[in-house]
Parts: structure tokens; sequence; C-alpha cells
């Protein structure tokens, strides 16, 4: 495949993305002349009355409780009918049905149009994520109504959705920094922060489950559910498809808040006054409304003139590093049909007890063990969506701690250490990262990467001092492999039937909704720096090549820039994602930890 000659789409200035317009005026249409000359003469008359009556009392109205003499034009406007519309008679009758509109639209003036606005100074940018003595946390999910019998008991299932969990900060140790803080340290001035985000809460895709169970159970016909799955007697699927729940929207929003106030200090630094920052999406629905709610928290209404919103096609044909599956064929190698089958050998012995417990409460439909797992993920889902989901009460802590273990599964051995092209997948967001930190264009374009928008510094800058993109959860979890954030496996490959004891990769700490991996450059005393932040909680650097252990998990930049290069050279990309792929790791699990194929395959 060539990538070079792939199509690919440019940027939208924010302006040219489509707002819902108004409708189009109403215009007088009238061909009898006659019958209009008599009512021009009336209406005249009629109107110099009124406007004498009307001006007499605008000056007897004590000054202070007058409008302004442009609202009190607009008002006789609109009285007479004076609209600035009145001489295009041969616009002719395609507007009447809009009548109504066009007379609220003078009724509803904007903000911009009434003034009256009262002072409106604005204080400093903040950058808590210095000036704090700890980062703030994000700790909340409302307006989600836990399904944890109160909000004192010690485990919430919440946090058991594997991959559809809600985002909330880990603790600053989460990933093995004992004596971590998660603060800038007081000698270190911070310079640039490179964001990378999932998208908000979504409806279910387009895949089979959770939807067939419903129509499994629609087709079933007369079953008798009773006890807690009673609900089901009455309960109908009442999911949408991909695109953003309410509190998926309100996540980005949040998000974009809590970026503005760590690091709004950081616009300070923009090279030139008039630039505006290009933060990056894809052209999926849940992408692009992701990245304009994070655009709304971040820069507040109205947003689309603060800066420029690249979006990237996503579908097969086009380069993308935000949805790089597209261009690696072996992405959906065989190995999806072994993960398939390690997650279904899971589903049979974490839901052993389950099954049977749930069947004794429901006549005329045999329950199997993927309707079980879908019931699971309808606790979710109807979470995020709808608020509250009666699903959640059907299982114990242990068979969602089962759940999220499922996940994991799928994550570890086809999205991230465990699978043979999850270091190609995540190669190129890693090279435009390298780009960006050493302000060098990329030269070899043989991945993801999309040589149209990322030759042009107007569609891909390598001056910002802040960079969002936003992605989906299996490339964070493909990127954290190509990035060599290794401690995220040092546990080692999951084992496949049972839970190990100790796990160092979970996917709600990786790639829950609203997840966000971001790289802090600091400039030290002792030099520049960098580390990574993964939903809030330092990622230890010794994977890379050359970093020293360091509590808050900083390595020395120009280390840490050879240390991606040196990771960037050994992902073969061609080999990986086009090459001969026969990899399967071995029976109980097991198998590769570095996201790439066996040297032997």
């Amino acid at each position: 495949m060539d990538l070079e000659k792939l199509p690919v789409y440019q940027v939208i200035p924010p302006s040219e993305l489509q707002e819902q317009d108004y409708p189009s005026p109403p215009f007088e249409s009238s061909t009898d002349r006659q019958a209009r000359g008599t009512f021009q003469f009336r209406k005249t008359i009629r109107d110099v009355a009124l406007g004498f009556l009307i001006a007499t009392a605008f000056w007897t109205i004590p000054k202070a409780t007058r409008v302004s003499w442009p609202s009190a034009r607009r008002c006789m406007g609109r009285f007479f009918g004076h609209g600035h519309h009145h001489h295009h008679h041969h616009h002719n009758h395609h507007h009447h049905h809009n009548h109504g509109h066009h007379h609220n639209q003078g009724l509803f003036p904007s903000g911009k149009e009434i003034g009256y606005q009262g002072p409106t100074e604005t204080g400093v940018e903040p950058f808590v994520a210095v000036t704090a003595d700890v980062p703030p946390e994000q700790k909340s999910y409302f307006p989600l109504v836990s399904p944890a019998q109160s909000s004192h008991d010690a485990f919430d299932p919440v946090r058991s959705w594997g991959y559809l969990s809600p985002f909330h900060s880990l603790p600053s140790n989460a990933f093995g920094l004992e004596g971590s803080s998660g603060k800038v340290p007081n000698q270190c001035e911070l310079t640039q922060v490179h964001l990378l985000h999932r998208h908000g809460a979504r409806y279910p895709t387009s895949s089979k489950e959770p939807a067939g169970f419903a129509t499994r159970l629609k087709a079933a016909g007369n079953y008798k559910a009773s006890g807690n799955l009673e609900f089901l007697n009455s309960w109908s699927y009442g999911l949408g498809k991909e695109v953003l729940t309410p509190f998926g929207r309100s996540q980005l929003f949040n998000l974009g808040v809590g970026f503005r106030q760590k690091y709004g200090h950081l616009l300070n630094k923009i090279a030139h006054p008039k630039a505006k920052l290009v933060f990056r999406t894809t052209s999926q629905h849940r992408m692009l409304h992701s990245a304009l709610n994070f655009a709304a928290g971040f820069f507040g209404l109205p947003f689309k003139s603060q800066y420029h919103q690249s979006i990237v096609i996503e579908a097969p044909g086009f380069n993308n590093t935000l949805a790089p599956y597209f261009t690696c064929n072996n992405s959906e190698h065989a190995s999806k049909t072994f993960v398939k089958t390690i997650m279904s050998n899971w589903s049979e012995i974490y839901l052993a007890e389950a099954l049977p417990r749930l069947q004794a409460n429901l006549t005329g439909y045999q329950l199997t063990f993927e309707d079980v797992v879908s019931m699971q993920k309808l606790c979710a889902y109807e979470t995020v969506s709808l608020g509250w989901s009666s699903f959640c009460q059907l299982f114990t802590p242990e068979e969602f701690k089962g759940f999220a273990y499922y996940s994991d599964l799928m994550f570890w051995y086809a999205y991230s250490f465990g699978s043979p092209t999850a270091a190609a997948i995540g190669k190129g967001w890693v090279e435009e990262l390298v780009s960006r930190l050493t302000q060098q264009p990329i030269k070899n374009f043989d991945s993801s990467t999309n040589s149209t928008l990322d030759s042009n510094p107007v569609t891909f800058p390598l001056d910002q001092p802040i960079y969002v993109d936003a992605t989906h959860d299996t490339v964070i979890s493909c990127i954290v492999v190509a990035l060599n954030l290794t401690s995220l496996a040092s546990e080692g490959p999951l084992p496949t039937r049972v839970m190990p004891k100790k796990q160092s990769f979970v996917s709600s700490h990786i790639s829950p909704f609203a997840a966000n991996l971001h790289a802090q450059v600091v400039d030290c005393e002792d030099g520049k720096k960098i580390r990574f932040i993964l939903n809030d909680a330092p990622v230890p650097l010794t994977g890379l090549r050359g970093c020293p252990e360091d509590a808050e998990g900083f390595c020395p930049l120009p280390i840490a820039i050879e240390a991606l290069q040196a990771r960037i050279k050994e992902i073969d990309y061609q080999n990986d994602c086009n090459g001969k792929d026969g990899y399967a790791p071995p029976f109980g699990g097991g198998g590769i930890v570095d996201g790439r194929p066996p040297s032997s395959v």
C-alpha cells in the first residue's frame, strides 16, 4: 500500500463548521396592485398617527427607564412591518411557512444587539497544576446514579466497567511511583503540555451486542420474568448508536475546563499574539463533538473563533494517527478470533454462578453466557446513557470484577502489549509527539502519519505550548505500548483463566470514557525534563532507554527524545501491519509483552 498517495482531509476553520441557521425571512408577494395601493395609503396614515403617539410617549418616559434608540427603532420597525426585507418582492412565495420564525427572530435579539453587559474584565490565567499544593482531582460522575448500595460502599461497580467506566482521577501512585505527589517540582517551570484524550461516554457501537440480547429476548415472545428480573417484562432497548450521551458531553466540557484551570497560563506563551492554537480530532460524530465540547470548556463560549479545529477523516484509505487501524491490515488479524475465544472462555468461568441464578427467575427464554455479559454491558451503557440501570442490581461485586477483567483481557490481547500490531498502531502518534518536542518536521512517512497534513506547518504546527488530540480507547492502549510505558506491563501477560493477585495492566486505568494521557515538559535548574501523566497519575519512564528512576516520573528531555526515536526505529510498521501474520498466544495466556510480533513469526 502506497501510504504517500492516500487522500486526506483538510483543516476546517471553526467558523465554517455548520451551525443551525435561522430560516430566511418571509417576503410579501401581492399581484393585486389596486388593493395594494389602497392598503399602502391606509397604512401610511396609520403609521404617521402611531409614530406621533409613540414619539410623544417616548419623550415623556423618565430617562432612566427608556429603552435604547436602536431597540425602540427595532420595536417600531416590527410594529409597522418595516423589516429590512420589504423591497425584495421578487423573492416570492417560497418562505411563507417560516412566517412565525421571522417574527420571533426579531423578538429575540442577540446579547450583542441588546448590550447592557455590565463589566467584562477577565482575570489572570489559572495555573493550578503549578500553584496548588496538590493537583485537582476528578472524583464525581454526576448526574449518573451509581448502583453501589450507598456512597460509603467500599466497592463501586462503576469503577469495574473496564473501557465503559467513566474517567476518574487515579491516585498518583497508581502506576508504581510510591513517593509521587503528581505536583510540578518548585524549581521547575512548566513550559508545554501535550494532551491525548478519548471521546466521552457514548451509546454502544454498531457491533452485535448488547442490542443482540434485546433482539433475541423480543424474538422469544412469551417469556416471563420474576424476582429481581421482573423489570424485563416491561423493559425495552432504548439506546442509540455511537454518538455521545449527555453525560459524555459533560465529561469533555469538564475536561476542557479542567485543562484551562491547570494550564491556562501557558496561553501566554503562544509565540505570535494573533496565532490560534490547532487542536485535532477525527471526522466521526462523537470525535468531533468531543473536541467541540472540550473547546467550549477550555475557551468558553463562543469558542469557534478562538482556535482551529483540524478534522481528519476516519475511514478506510485515509492516513490518520488518531484512527490508525485503517492503514494496518493485520490489525483485524486472526488474533481477534483467538481473543474472542479467550473472552468467551473467561465469561463461562466468572459468570458460572450468575447464569443459573438469573435463569431461575426467567421462564420461556434460555440464557447464554453471551446474554449475561450483555446484561452487564447494559448496566454500564444504560447508566452512562440514561443515568440509571436496573441491570446493575443483578450482579455481585465479584461478578463486576470479573467483567472488568473481561475488558482487561480484550484490551491486553487485542489492543495493547499482548497484540502483535499494537506498537505499529501507536507508532504514528509517537512520531508526531517527537516532531513537536524537537520542532523538526517528520521526514519518513512510512506509518499511519498523514504526509499532507503533517508536512504543513499550518495544519501541524510545531511551536504550540498546548497540544490537544482526540482519539479512541484502543488507540490510547496502543500508544502507551509504542511509548514503551513498560510499567503497565510489569506483571507480565494476563492469565486467561484466573484473575492474578497483582495486576499492572487495568483497562479502566488506561482507556475509560474521556481518558486522558498528557506529557508535561518542564524547564528545571538541571535542564529540561518530560513526564507522562495517565488519568492524573504519573507513569514511570524506566522503559525508555537511559531514563533514570525518578520519584515524580520525570526524565531528562534529550534522553527521552533519543529513547523514543530508537523505539520508533525498532517498530517495523510495514512488517507488523502488512507482513505474514500467524501469531497466537499460548493457551492459558502469555506470549508477547511489547506489542510486536515475535521475531520467529
